[in-house]
């Protein structure tokens, strides 16, 4: 049985199982280590009455560029002028957007190791938390390469999320058989049973 998808059948039976760090959760520390930076050095600007430039700056921080709209591509290119620890915090995540490029668990090892010493010195307390957490999880990390990168728990966070909507619309379910016709209906496009007769 596969570990990250849990299938089995042929083929699978022959792959072995390996516990991996996937790029969801890894760029979640990223946006609440920017959005940590962001926020204090905003209170910061304020405290020494110096120009509000981070006000309403938080996704743009926290989109990836593709992202954004045309109107906060302006808004970035500008702020990006500035020497803040924000914008340095930036940088650095995407900077790191270069790892899953990588095709080999060699390669991509080397360069997470010279980002984690890169991000160390840059004086920057959350960024560099990241980079402890990644250099603690290096292996763990590094299996997402060895699985070819076809691993997500996207899918199982975004099902997640449906599920608790779900239960919370509801106010509870008293039987199991209720929350799952419940969480059926928001799916949609799921699999019919075969029956002997169709309904319009």
């Amino acid at each position: 049985m596969c570990s990250g998808c849990g299938q089995s059948g042929p083929g699978y039976d022959r792959l072995p199982a390996i516990h991996v760090l996937d790029r969801f959760h890894i760029m979640g520390h990223f946006g609440k280590a920017i959005d940590e930076v962001r926020a204090q050095e905003a209170r910061e600007l304020r405290a020494r009455g110096r120009e509000p430039v981070l006000t309403k700056t938080r996704w743009l921080l926290l989109k990836r560029p593709e992202n954004l709209t045309e109107k906060q591509e302006v808004r970035l290119a500008d702020l990006l002028r500035y020497n803040l620890r924000s914008v340095r915090s930036y940088l650095l995540k995407e900077d790191f957007q270069f790892f899953w490029g990588y095709r080999s668990p060699y390669w991509a090892g080397c360069f997470l190791d010279r980002w984690c010493m890169r991000t160390m010195r840059s004086k920057i307390g959350p960024m560099k938390r990241v980079a402890r957490t990644l250099w603690g999880h290096r292996p763990l990390i590094l299996n997402w390469f060895r699985a070819k990168g076809q691993l997500s728990s996207g899918v199982v966070e975004g099902f997640n999320a449906k599920a608790k909507l779900t239960t919370r619309k509801a106010y509870g379910f008293r039987t199991y058989h209720g929350l799952e016709v419940a969480l059926n209906q928001p799916l949609g496009a799921l699999p019919e049973p075969k029956f002997t007769h169709r309904f319009s």
